[in-house]
This record gives C-alpha cells, structure tokens and sequence, in this order.
C-alpha cells in the first residue's frame, strides 16, 4: 500500500453480499452502510484498489462498487489525495487496464462503461498538471488489442461527456477548465488520436463492426472542436465511403458525416466540403435510392442529405450578406442541384426518411422566398414539393382511430411538421398553392364515394390547412382578396352540398365538421347552406354518429357553430331544440347503457341550446318558457337524487350519485353563459327560472355525505348567479354560507372565501349587514381550521393551510379595498386586534412571499384608513408597535429571498407601507424611526440616511433604498 491505512485491509464480505441485487433488505443496507464507510474514510479506497489490481473478486456487482469508490474519490476528494495516493490511483486504473488485455471473455459492457467514467474523470482533474501523457500512455499500454481499444473509446465518449457535451450546464470554472483542456489536446495529441482511430477502423472495419462504430461514434462527437483538416482528407474519407457500403457500419459512418458536414467554418469552405462529399457520394452510387431497400440507412441518410443542404443554405445566406455576386450565384446552384433528391426523399414511402428532409425543404423554400423572380425551373420545384406534402399528409392503411399508439403519434408529429412545409409554400406562391389544392379538392369532391378514405380527408384537410396558410384577420377568408375568396368560397360550397358528409369514416367526418367550423363566417355570406349543415351536425353524421370520438368533437364544434352564427338560427331554434332533447337528458346512475355524450361534451349542448334561446328574437315569455323546459327535467331530477343520496348505504354507488347530482348544477351553470350584458337574465325573462334551480340546488349544501364534489358544483353554480341574477341572488346567500362554515375542510373554506369575497367586491354596501353578522364566524372558522395539528410530513395539508392562508389574506384585502373596512371597526377591540395581529404574522412568520405581498397591502390600506388623526382608536400605538417593526422583520428573515422576483414585489409592499405611515403621521414616525433602528443594530449614519429618504416624495427613490438597505444588512 502507498501509505499507512487505518482501514482494515480486507473487505467486509458480508456486506459485499448486499451487492447482488437479489439479496435480502438487511444485507442491501449493510453493503449500503459500507459503500458510505469506504466513501467517507481517508484511505479505504485502497482496499477496492488493490482488490481491482489483484483481481481478487469475480463477482461484477462487487467489481463495480470497488470501482464507484474509485469514482468517489476521483470526483470529490482529489484535491485531499498525497502525491502518493493519487499516484496509486493511476497505476490502480492502468494494471486493471492491463489486465484486461489479456482477458478471453472482456468485462460487462456496465463495467466497462464505469471504468471508463473512472478514467475520464481522471484525466479531468489530471491532465493539465499531473498527467499530460494520458492518451500517449493509455495509447502506448493498449496498441490495437479489441479489449483495450474497446475501454480506449469509451473513455475517449466519457471525456467528451465531460469536457464538450453542450447540453450538460457547467459552471463558468468548469466552462474556462474545460476550454483549457481542449486547447491542450488540439496542441499536444489530437493528430495522434486521430491517427489512432484511423488505424482502429482500417484495422477492424471488417472483423470487429462494434468497435469499428464505437470508433465511428467517436469520431462524430470529437469533429466539432478539432481541425477539420485531419479528418476531410482523401484518406479518412475514402475509408468512411468504404464503410458507408458496409452493412453493419452504414449507418454510423453516415452519422460521422453528418457530423462533419455539421461543423462550423467560414461559408465559402463549407461549400466546397459539401460540394466534395457530394460528389464521392454521387460518384459512388449513394444517390440512387430507388435501388436501396434498408430503410434504417436511408433515414441516416436523408438525415445526412438534410445537413448538406442546411449548411448550403447557411453558406448562401451568410454570402448574400457580404458575398461577391458570383460565388452567391454558385451556392445556389450546388444548392439548386440537391433538390431532386431532397424530392426523392420527401416523397420516400417511409415517414422517417421523409421526416429527416423536412428541414432542408423548409430551408430551400425561406431562399426562394427571398429571391426577386423565380425561374421556371424553381417554380416547378415549388410545384414538386407542393405536390409531395399532399401526398405525404395522408393517413395509411395502419393507422389505428379507435385506439391512437406511438406510431399514430408519431404520424400525427409529423404531420405538424408538413403543415409547417405547407405555410411556408403559401408565402413563397400563395396563387399556385391555393390553385393545386383547389385542382386536388374538387377532383376528389367529384370522385368521393369511389376514392379511399385517405384521399377524401386529405382533400378537406388541405381546404382546412389553407386557413392558416392564408391567414385572414378575424376569420374574414370571404371578403377582401377576391380571387382568395371566391376560391374558398367555392371549395366550402362544393363541400357542402357534394354529400361528402355522409363518408362512412371517422377521420373524414371529423374532417368536414373542423372545416366547416374553421369557415363559419362563409355562412354568413351563403346563409341558405345552413339547414344541410344543421342536419349534418344533428343526425348520424354528427352527434349521433357511430364513433364516441367523432360525437364528442361535433358537441364541442356545434357549440361554436351555433355561437358564431346564432342570428341566423331563429327559424330554427325550436326544431334543434326538440331533436337534441335526448342528449340534455341528466344520464340516470342506475341506468347501464352507455350514454351517446359523455357529461362533459353534454356541458356543451346545454351551453348551446342556452344560446339559442338567449339570442332567439322570440318574446321575453317565450324564452322563459324554453328555458323552463330545458332545466325543469334537471330540477327534477336532481330532487329525487338528492333524497336517494343520504339512505344510499353503498360508497360507491353514493360517489355515482353526487356526480349525477355535480353534473346537474353544472348543466344549469353552463346554460348561463349564453347571457350578455345586452342579453340580460332579467331582459330574457329567465329570473325566476334561475331563481328555481337556486333553492332547488342549495339544500345539497347540507347534505351529510359525498359533500366535496356537491358543494363544489352548487359554489361554482353561486358564482354565475351573483354575476347573472345580480341583487336577486342575494337573499340566497346568508343561508348558503351558514351550510357551507357547517363541519368545514379547508379546501371548502378555501374555495368558500372567493365567493364571499367576489359579494363583497360587487355589491359592497348592500351586503354590509350579511357581512357584519359572518365576519367573525367566518375568521374563527379559518383558524379553527389552520389551528388543526397535521402530520409533519404530510406536503398536502401543508399546501391546503398554505392556500387557505392565502386565500383569508386576499378577503380581508378585498374588504379593506371595497370601503368596506368599517365592518371590520364594528367587531370589538378584541377581534380586531385578533384580526390584525393574523396579518401581522402572515407578513412577518409565514415564508410565503405571495401572502406576505398581500399582508403588506392590506397593513398599507389600514393606515391608510385608520392610520390618521380622526383614525381607530388606539391604532397608531399599533403601528408603532407591530407594522414598523414587520417592515423591517419581514425582510431580515433567511428566508426572505431578495433574488426571488415575488419576494421583491413583496418588498415593494412592504416599502409603500412604510411611505403610508409616514404620509399619515408625520414627523412622529421619523422620530420613532430614530429611536427603533439603532436596535437593530443600524449605525446612526445609515439611521439619519433612511430617514431622510423617506421624507422626499418619490416613491421609487425609497424602494430602491430599501433594496439595497436590506441587501447590505444579510450580507
């Protein structure tokens, strides 16, 4: 051993059975405890060196741990190390490395893989001062021997993960280390390395295909950072085509081109780099892909494509800038002879190949956008390009509708990708897009019960596409541009009367009802089109058709339908009323059959049929009427749930019933939204309507279980009468909240609190009494709730009390913001002082920078209220005593983070309240200032400073001061 070890010189065998993963808890947790031992011991570690030197274990999970307090060390105590231990650890990894030459079978690949993490890390900390022939020695011990040159490249991946890969974030110590190490290996060995490798795949491209792509791999990941020169030269590049026609190595060799050609140089080398490697590729047959059949080398392949015409037109738009004409000229025409076979690949049969040029075509079409006239020969590779991204759109034969997988996501992705191709075509020619789509559209339209399902919905996914392709403001595709116009007119007109909605496909339905939906407006340029397409969205083709999926987005797309257009629905409102009747029905618990609409897509058929009535131009009466007979049937039903509910003895069947009973009020709810501030509750006659759910809805207040998912529903129902009832709603509230601070949680307080606050903000006085009388139940029944003990551990009732806190800050905020604060004066002394002293703490105690922001506000507002001569009694002995000292307590808190930028705002707060006390009271507060800094410790010169900047009125001068005051003081 290199030193005196105070740590037994035999490993613990017992623990060392923890190892293995199949071994029982008690030994895993001693082979833990002694993993920690060995960590943590000065010189342990040499125990697992000389067991790794000698070999004296053939168990691979023992061989790795010896090797991660190897790493251990390496990584977090190399710095401690003598110039002896740290000695020992690289002749440790260089025996271990000599070994394995002579090894038969070579180490696990996890093995093999850690070594090489073990090395690296190494050569990390060592290279630059106590081992700068690293690579000459590794290089020198290994030769060509497959065990060496195996742990060789990889430990060559371990460093680059290390040393250059971007995405690991690094420190700016590590960043100008690893600069530094780079710069010596580009002096010192990389010519050698590369000659190395050179020899690696001359030597073993035909016996060994697993080092010889490691060695490829390699390669790729070096070429970035070191001089292109040693590796673009006839001789490396020769070997990499030969390997590009070899089965097992195609595929990385492809990759260590990309790799090369995705180097970043000076535009002008660029272009010759790619321009020579097309050519050796074209000379040696790789262009003609027809005749390839591997369809894993033709996606490398289309990838390589993809980056050679990238980086030409990177070249060209580099030299456009600066460039002299003729060398422009000359990019674009290698950039122009690419095309065809970017062509080829877009238009491959299989979407990765296809996918993998995306990027160069998208690229292509941004340089032909910008150039002035287009030749004839680009305007058929516009045309050419248009034609592939209409055929690739479409679906095949596999794909699964009724049960989407990876590969349909995957498809769907690369959709998203063609629809970016299709943008791009429409600002290069707008007319010829609009034209080819137009020309496909209608043969396919003229053809449609003859044509598979794949050509159908691709025909009306490219009228859909155009929407954005041609973007209109607001939806206006029918007026303005009048060739546009007229086009899509024609195209939405062939649409909808060709009788194409009734194809027997899921994919084409959805289709027809997307795009009918994107061109509403056109029905207002052709109204008389309405009643096919109303007939479309009611029957078998929509709302009733055979698939969930397609009923489901019909309920969601009719509701817009009817939205934009309900001023030409009145002489149909009755006749869609009548045929969705069924599908408003309230699904009963007990009935077994699946319902058509699941109760969210219903959700947007009441909404729908609510809009419909509102927007009708019947009389107030009869919309009463509508409405009645709409929610009537929920009303009742609800009743006879709610009885049922509390003698249901059955748990889940009770949790089948409050949904039933959930869905109800939300239907109720969602039928309200059609109301407007022209279209009032009171204007349509529906008052009294919705004055009848309410007492019909909130006895469930009081029911003894499921209460959660019901009180939540009729609270939600609350809030959209105290908007849409205004002061009809009132004489609900009082006995409503009474049920709802009955046996509380404190989400139920949480979600109750917006609702008295949202009273409080609309009707401020009116509500005055009701206010007065809840207030303190209300705020004792809060702190009943926070006071209540709960796990130490347990984050969710952490988080509840957390929002509950927030949420009783944000109502007293709300009351002391409305001019509502009297009702707070009118509680007694000692409520109030109870009240204030919640806010002096949620400011001061809590590390919560939201509730705090709004403790300060509310502290603000009172002295701003109260805080005067003619003020609350005995209330600017409290500012003295408890809202100075919180403006300065707060903020000194550890966990009062100055570079969170919510705390800042809270410090903001803070800062305003302080400006309040003083506008309020004057050179008192300056005085009090005076005499309360110096205990904290302020010396007297930072005290006057304060002071002083407190008493000039700009207020940003003063938070600026205080930032940096507190800043300086938790230095």
């Amino acid at each position: 051993m290199a030193c005196e070890s105070a740590f037994p010189a035999i490993m613990d065998e017992q623990a060392l059975m923890g190892l293995n993963p199949n071994a029982d808890a008690c030994y895993r947790q001693r082979a833990l405890a002694y993993f920690e031992q060995l960590k943590e011991s000065r010189d342990g570690w040499e125990v697992c060196a000389e067991a790794l030197v000698k070999g004296l274990y053939s168990d691979d999970h023992v061989k790795f741990f010896c090797f991660q307090v190897l790493e251990h060390q390496i990584k977090y105590r190399h710095g401690s190390l003598s110039a002896a231990q740290q000695q020992l650890i690289r002749e440790t990894l260089m025996k271990w490395l000599q070994a394995q030459l002579m090894n038969v079978h070579p180490e696990k690949p996890f093995i093999r893989n850690k070594v090489a993490q073990v090395l690296a890390l190494t050569f990390v900390v060592e290279y630059l001062t106590l081992w700068p022939k690293f690579f000459f020695d590794i290089l020198a011990l290994v030769g060509l021997n497959p065990n060496g040159v195996d742990i060789y490249l990889r430990t060559l991946m371990a460093i680059d993960a290390e040393v250059v890969d971007r995405d690991i974030l690094h420190s700016p110590e590590e960043t100008r280390r690893n600069t530094l190490i780079k710069d010596t290996m580009r002096e010192q060995c990389i010519p050698a390395l590369v000659e190395s490798w050179f020899q690696i795949l001359h030597t073993y491209q035909h016996t060994h295909s697993e080092l010889t792509c490691q060695c490829l791999e390699v390669v790729g990941s070096y070429v970035s950072w070191i001089d292109l020169n040693l590796i673009a030269n006839d001789r490396f590049v020769n070997l990499l085509l030969s390997h590009m026609s070899m089965e097992e190595l195609r595929e990385e060799a492809c990759d260590c081109l990309f790799e090369i050609v995705n180097k970043g140089m000076e535009p002008v080398d660029k272009t010759k780099l790619v321009e020579s490697l097309c050519q050796v590729l074209q000379s040696a047959g790789f262009f003609n892909i027809q005749q390839e059949e591997d369809v894993d080398f033709l996606a490398k392949f289309s990838r390589l494509v993809n980056g050679m015409g990238q980086s030409l037109v990177l070249s060209w738009t580099k030299l456009s800038k600066t460039g002299d004409v003729k060398v422009v000229a000359e990019t674009l025409r290698a950039l122009e002879a690419k095309v065809p076979l970017m062509l080829q690949l877009l238009i491959h049969e299989d979407d990765d190949i296809s996918a993998n040029i995306v990027g160069f075509c998208y690229d292509y079409l941004h340089v032909l956008k910008q150039l002035p006239a287009l030749s004839d020969q680009q305007k058929s590779n516009i045309e050419a390009i248009m034609l592939a991204v209409m055929n690739k759109l479409k679906y095949d034969d596999e794909y699964n509708f009724e049960n989407e997988g990876e590969d349909e996501a995957m498809f769907v992705e690369y959709r998203k990708q063609l629809k970016m191709l299709l943008d791009r075509l429409a600002q290069v020619s707008p007319e010829l897009l609009l034209e080819s789509v137009h020309r496909v559209f209608n043969s396919t339209m003229q053809n449609w019960r003859t044509v598979p399902f794949m050509e159908v919905e691709v025909a009306i996914r490219l009228l859909y596409m155009m929407g954005e392709a041609l973007p209109a403001s607001h939806g206006a595709h029918f007026s303005g541009d009048a060739a546009k116009a007229s086009t899509l007119q024609a195209m939405m007109r062939t649409l909808i009367s060709c009788g194409v909605s009734e194809y027997q496909h899921s994919s084409v339905s959805l289709e027809f009802f997307e795009t009918v939906v994107r061109y509403d407006k056109f029905f207002l340029v052709e109204p008389q089109h309405i009643p096919n397409v109303l007939m479309a969205f009611l029957d078998h083709r929509g709302l009733r058709h055979s698939s969930p999926k397609v009923r489901s987005r019909v309920a969601y797309l009719f509701s817009r339908f009817i939205k934009t257009l309900h001023k030409h629905m009145n002489l149909f409102i009755e006749d869609i009323l009548s045929r969705i009747q069924d599908l408003l029905e309230l699904a009963p618990p007990e009935n077994g059959f699946p319902a058509l609409l699941s109760s969210d897509d219903q959700l947007f058929v009441f909404e729908t049929a609510g809009v419909l009535i509102v927007n009708g131009e019947s009389p107030a009466e009869r919309k009463q009427a509508l409405m009645r007979s709409l929610l009537s049937p929920l009303m009742e039903a609800f009743r006879m749930l709610l009885a049922k509910l509390p003698q249901e003895m059955d748990e889940e069947r009770r949790a089948v019933l409050a949904d039933c009973l959930s869905h109800a009020v939300g239907f109720a709810s969602r039928t309200s939204k059609a109301f407007s501030n022209k279209q009032t509750v009171k204007q349509c006659g529906c008052s009294e309507v919705y004055l009848d759910c309410l007492q019909t809805f909130l006895p469930a207040l009081s029911c003894p279980v499921q209460r959660g998912a019901v009180r939540s529903a009729v609270r939600s129902f609350l809030h959209r009468m105290i908007i849409c009832l205004e002061e009809e709603v009132l004489p609900f509230i009082p006995a409503a909240s009474q049920h709802m601070l009955k046996d509380c949680e404190p989400k139920d307080l949480q979600e109750f609190i917006p609702l008295i606050s949202q009273i409080t903000a609309k009707f401020k006085n009116q509500v005055s009494p009701f206010l007065q009388e809840i207030f303190m139940p209300l705020v004792i029944a809060i702190f009943e709730v926070l006071s209540r003990p709960a796990e130490e551990n347990d984050q969710t009732a952490a988080l509840e009390k957390q929002m509950l806190r927030r949420s009783y800050f944000s109502f007293i905020q709300t009351i002391a913001s409305s001019g509502m604060n009297e009702i707070m004066a009118r509680q007694g002394a000692e409520n109030i002082e109870r009240v204030l002293f919640t806010i002096i703490q949620g400011a001061v105690d809590f590390p919560d920078p939201v509730a705090q922001k709004t403790c300060f506000i509310i502290l603000s507002r009172l002295v701003e209220l109260w805080g005067g001569k003619d003020g609350l009694v005995g209330f600017p002995d409290f500012i003295y005593k408890h809202i100075i000292p919180a403006c300065f307590m707060a903020p000194l808190k550890p966990t009062f983070d100055l570079s969170d930028a919510q705390t800042v705002l809270t410090l903001s707060e803070c800062t305003l309240t302080l400006h309040m006390i003083h506008l309020k009271r004057g050179l008192e507060c300056v005085q009090f200032l005076q005499e309360y800094l110096p205990s904290l410790n302020v010396s007297p010169e930072i005290t006057q400073e304060l002071c002083q900047v407190l008493q000039q009125p700009d207020v940003k001068v003063l938070k600026n001061y205080m930032k940096a005051f507190f800043q300086q003081a938790k230095l």
